[in-house]
């Protein structure tokens, strides 16, 4: 069988204009789970990663609602407690399709870290808000109290800000394989990851967040998949986005795409993320990934929607 990690954008577990509820969170699993299940009867191996930027922003805001009452767990470990919390949705939401289904594929959920370099630049130019926005006189008092760096946000406020180091290689890519190629879907790499540094023998937890595209190129590159599937909540790549004459892209080469990153004519958002880690993992040795609205997974896995991009 050939092997597929499909990527679920944020919208896997939260929709956009949905509440932030277990019942919304388990109706948006169960949709996820459809298509996961609609591409394992096609004879598909599949890897499952994830998003989990909604539900580590939930963990971060009730820790600090109970500031005072528990001690806060560092990023690292909410960042692990949020893989937990979303795998289980998921597993439990595809275990119930394959059981309706009458299929028999076993799913798990690997708790991932993320292997990124001490020397990386970002640890010197943190970038990445996380958490709940402040008053800018005490976004300043927890900076100096934590030794956190503090800006102020575009949409209002002050949040902190964190580095966001380049991923490159999944520590637990072996044990994946292993499962995948025993024909159990694999839960993995969610959120990007726990970011780690490499200190001799030790694994050492930092205090940052992986891009959870360009993870998810990594993990695709390392457990041996020909395609990554990229799925969001959007048709794909479009040329001319934000205007009324934006149209859909349906193949992209790699110089075509990294022109268009070079030109900045993705912008800094969502879509430039997921170009970039297309051509990663392109480049790398995969035969093409898609990018593609969730809802339209398998047309895009058979070539039929969504943007592909190939060598």
């Amino acid at each position: 069988m050939t092997r597929v990690v499909i990527a679920l954008g944020g919208n896997a577990l939260l929709r956009h204009g949905e509440e932030d509820t277990i019942e919304e969170m388990r109706g948006s699993a169960r949709f996820a789970a459809e298509r996961v299940v609609d591409i394992a009867a096609a004879g598909w191996e599949i890897v499952v990663t994830h998003g989990n930027g909604p539900q580590v922003g939930r963990i971060l805001l009730q820790q600090d609602a109970a500031r005072g009452v528990v001690h806060p767990m560092p990023l690292d470990v909410c960042g692990a407690e949020s893989q937990g919390q979303i795998g289980y949705l998921l597993q439990v939401a595809v275990g119930d399709v394959f059981f309706e289904r009458d299929m028999e594929r076993p799913v798990a959920t690997v708790l991932t870290l993320t292997r990124v370099r001490a020397n990386d630049p970002a640890f010197q130019n943190p970038t990445k808000p996380i958490g709940p926005f402040y008053e800018e006189e005490q976004a300043r008092t927890l900076g100096e109290d934590h030794g956190w760096t503090m800006a102020a946000d575009a949409h209002g406020g002050w949040r902190r800000v964190v580095p966001s180091p380049e991923p490159y290689s999944i520590v637990e890519a072996s044990a994946i394989t292993q499962l995948v190629a025993d024909g159990v879907v694999v839960i993995a790499s969610g959120g990007g990851g726990v970011p780690v540094l490499d200190a001799g023998p030790r694994l050492v937890g930092v205090e940052a967040v992986v891009d959870k595209d360009l993870a998810a190129a990594i993990l695709a590159r390392d457990v041996g998949a020909k395609l990554l599937l990229d799925l969001t909540d959007v048709k794909g790549v479009l040329r001319g986005f934000g205007t009324d004459s934006a149209e859909l892209i349906d193949r992209l080469t790699l110089a075509e795409a990294k022109a268009m990153l070079d030109a900045g004519e993705l912008g800094a958002g969502s879509m430039a993320p997921k170009v970039r880690a297309a051509v990663n993992f392109v480049e790398a040795g995969g035969e093409r990934a898609v990018i593609a609205s969730l809802a339209d997974a398998m047309a895009a896995i058979e070539g039929q929607a969504g943007t592909t991009i190939v060598a």
